[in-house]
């Protein structure tokens, strides 16, 4: 049971660091940096309907921490990691409420991923003037959670009855 659990989160994590690499390989420059369209957090979101937040929560973790070492840097883990912990504290609440669907809270998880990277720039830098960049970072987070809360609320219509087939032994 243990191994078949590990083999399940693992597959999850591989195809997130998979779309966080493909993502890196698209040549999408809008002319403003820090702005990416998000395709690993369609895992994140998969995970998050049908599984369940402790799972969602491990696997962006683990992603972070993987795609860190393996892609970026010190510095881009830690902006990561800020944005993500923000971006999934916001979407776990939003999906408790019952009030939004898939789309709803991935579009507030994208908004709040690049608030929380504004606000670790601005801590590391240790000034208040980046917070003129918030705007564009908003504007890019609802397009992308958009994007990303169409897409995983298409998969996770066809994925989670394969899910609770295949798994449902061993998620909550």
């Amino acid at each position: 049971m243990k191994a078949k659990k590990a083999a399940f989160y693992g597959l999850f994590l591989a195809l997130a660091l998979v779309a966080g690499y493909v993502e890196r390989l698209i040549p999408f420059n809008p002319g403003v940096p820090g702005i990416k369209m998000g395709l690993a957090n369609i895992v994140t979101m998969v995970l998050l309907y049908c599984v369940g937040w402790r799972g969602a929560l491990v696997v962006s973790t683990a992603r972070i921490l993987l795609g860190g070492i393996l892609f970026g840097s010190g510095f881009a883990m830690v902006y990561s990691a800020a944005g993500a912990g923000l971006s999934i504290l916001v979407m776990i609440l939003l999906k408790k409420t019952g009030l939004f669907g898939c789309t709803g809270v991935s579009l507030a998880g994208g908004v709040a991923h690049n608030l929380g990277q504004i606000l670790v720039a601005m801590a590391v830098l240790e000034t208040r003037s980046l917070i003129w960049y918030l705007p564009v970072l908003v504007l890019s987070g609802t397009l992308a959670g958009l994007m990303v809360g169409f897409l995983s609320g298409w998969l996770t219509l066809r994925l989670d009855p394969v899910i609770r087939r295949e798994f449902g032994e061993i998620i909550p």
